[in-house]
């Protein structure tokens, strides 16, 4: 079995249940929180939304990718990898037709070098434990880029000692993804057992830096 069939295999084993519900508090508190300091980070860009091409590893149910859309970026701009079926599907049905989605391993998606503005990746990296498919991953994404493009990059530094299917990754290990990268990095995301059990102080809790979990990061390439 490959890292991307043991990737598969411990997704199936996965029952969030309505962990991710937008409707739970701490969730749409993340997902605000987030979305701001993206916007923040996606204003200082160069051209208009409309003009620019995108792509995203791990597109999921094609949450991301529908937020760009309101952002401006035109649909057929849009290009969406994801490796499991079901949520292709799910991508499929939320999306336009005319966004292109691709099935399987990102690493070697048909993605053209040098045509997309930004490529994105959320908590995909801390899912893959083998270093050599982190390594092959990043070299897609850092070709595809136009010069002056940027790789959007969210995930979590931090190991989670109850879940030993994923595995955080520092600030320190982004670097040696895209060592030529031009790094502007926010620390985000209360920790999410944290978030989960007071959602009320989410926003207070969430002015100690060191709770946060995550790290989204803007990699421009030179």
């Amino acid at each position: 079995m490959n890292e991307l069939e043991r990737i598969a295999q411990r997704y199936a084993r996965r029952d969030a249940g309505d962990r991710y519900s937008l409707l739970r508090p701490e969730v749409w508190q993340m997902w605000q929180e987030r979305q701001r300091v993206l916007l923040k980070l996606l204003a200082t860009r160069p051209g208009h939304p409309a003009d620019w091409h995108a792509t995203e590893v791990g597109c999921g149910a094609g949450g991301n990718l529908l937020d760009l859309l309101r952002l401006g970026l035109q649909p057929a701009h849009l290009t969406g990898i994801e490796l499991l079926p079901e949520r292709l599907a799910a991508a499929r049905a939320a999306l336009p037709e005319s966004v292109r989605l691709l099935s399987g391993d990102a690493s070697t998606a048909d993605v053209p070098p040098a045509s997309q503005d930004l490529v994105l990746q959320s908590t995909v990296f801390s899912s893959i434990l083998d270093d050599a498919l982190q390594q092959r991953l990043a070299e897609a994404m850092w070709r595809w880029l136009k010069p002056r493009g940027a790789v959007v990059w969210y995930d979590f530094t931090v190991d989670n000692p109850r879940n030993p299917d994923v595995r955080g990754v520092p600030h320190r290990r982004v670097h040696e993804l895209f060592p030529q990268g031009c790094f502007t990095a926010r620390r985000v995301t209360l920790a999410p057992p944290l978030a989960r059990a007071f959602p009320a102080a989410y926003g207070l809790l969430n002015l100690v830096p060191l709770l946060r979990t995550h790290r989204l990061v803007l990699i421009e390439k030179p």
